[in-house]
């Protein structure tokens, strides 16, 4: 799936509200956002902070990011289902309050990028420790909440999956939403390999190629195909990364080079496309899909060193994650609705939360502003 996503920017509590522990009565709650019911507006509500079982951790939530995956799950058509209610956001990063007994990965005070099934999006969300990645020096927290998704999508579909070299053309699709950005960024300075931006605006190519794409297709305006064989000739492109599916998954298809590789990597589209096996015949080229989440259950190992490249690639600076957005924790409601009718570009976030996309910012609820949430879309 598409990994629009959104940032939420952490909160600056004063030392003294980093009090939550579970063996100590602080006496108050914290807010986070629920879905009591599919399709119907979030809510804001004090939640009860619960204890800290052995192997797990408590995060102050400084950024939550907002994915296209916690809009779908808010409308009953992801392929998890939380039981309702539950709070949405799957990647956040914040620094830590409290640990189990049986943790030593983590301290209280680490920065830390987390994932999460579904309860990020709150000033505090209580995970086991192996979701947890430490951020080093020089990588600001709002830039480490976009990484989780964005990047760890990235990387494992232009490394693992497409098997990208050096040199190789790569057309991406929604090229301007957070995950075709990260691709862009991978693919043009890790990878050395020359892209192709597709996107829907003449606005999200110029951002695209701002980005470091060698040049763009405003698919809104005609054939991808024909717009793509005359950049690169008959020839065609070696990997295609599509977000969106439908028709222009089927026209990315067959603008493949002999021996491509095509990487489904969501449907932000609506439309699911049939693959035309003559297709692949033809060319001899792959069609291969990309589901991040599974790696956490089938293949743990390979989707940490996918984190953890992307961590160290931004601590070098080879990488530099685009924030599109940033809305208060309240704003939550408004933050779906900016990425769903397309106005984000790169990650939309909030200060609190850190998500792809967009960002969501929580600051202590006595400040005027005080939550962001921002959040990536899909171009």
């Amino acid at each position: 799936m598409a990994a629009m996503a959104a940032v939420v920017w952490g909160r600056c509590w004063p030392r003294a509200w980093l009090c939550r522990r579970a063996g100590q009565d602080c006496g108050r709650h914290y807010r986070a956002v629920l879905c009591a019911e599919l399709k119907q507006p979030l809510a804001i509500e004090e939640v009860a902070p619960r204890p800290v079982r052995p192997h797990e951790v408590r995060v102050d939530v400084h950024f939550c990011g907002i994915n296209f995956a916690d809009i779908l799950v808010c409308h009953g058509q992801y392929q998890k289902r939380p039981q309702l209610p539950f709070t949405p956001g799957v990647e956040f990063a914040g620094t830590v309050l409290e640990t189990g007994t049986d943790v030593s990965t983590v301290k209280e005070g680490d920065r830390v990028i987390g994932i999460s099934g579904f309860n990020g999006m709150a000033e505090e969300c209580v995970v086991d420790h192996k979701a947890l990645w430490q951020i080093p020096e020089g990588v600001p927290l709002r830039e480490a909440a976009a990484l989780p998704v964005s990047y760890g999508t990235a990387i494992l579909a232009l490394e693992h999956r497409a098997r990208t070299q050096p040199g190789e053309t790569v057309l991406v699709t929604a090229a301007a939403g957070a995950t075709g950005l990260a691709v862009i960024d991978v693919a043009t300075n890790i990878l050395q390999a020359k892209v192709i931006a597709a996107a829907g605006s003449d606005e999200k190519c110029q951002l695209a190629m701002q980005r470091g794409a060698h040049s763009s297709v405003n698919y809104s305006q005609g054939s991808l195909k024909e717009a793509v064989r005359k950049l690169v000739g008959n020839g065609g492109v070696n990997v295609v990364i599509d977000t969106v599916g439908g028709d222009l998954f089927l026209e990315a298809l067959r603008s493949l080079a002999w021996e491509g590789r095509i990487v489904v990597v969501g449907f932000a589209g609506g439309t699911i496309a049939s693959v035309p096996a003559n297709l692949l015949l033809l060319k001899n080229v792959s069609a291969m899909g990309l589901y991040l989440s599974r790696y956490w259950d089938q293949n743990f190992p390979l989707f940490s060193r996918g984190l953890s490249s992307a961590i160290q690639y931004c601590q070098q600076g080879r990488i530099q994650p685009h924030i599109g957005a940033v809305f208060k924790l309240e704003e939550v409601n408004d933050a779906f609705l900016h990425v769903t009718q397309r106005k984000s570009t790169g990650k939309v976030g909030a200060h609190l939360f850190c998500f792809p996309s967009t960002f969501l910012k929580l600051l202590p609820q006595d400040v005027s502003h005080s939550a962001l949430h921002q959040r990536e879309q899909h171009a």
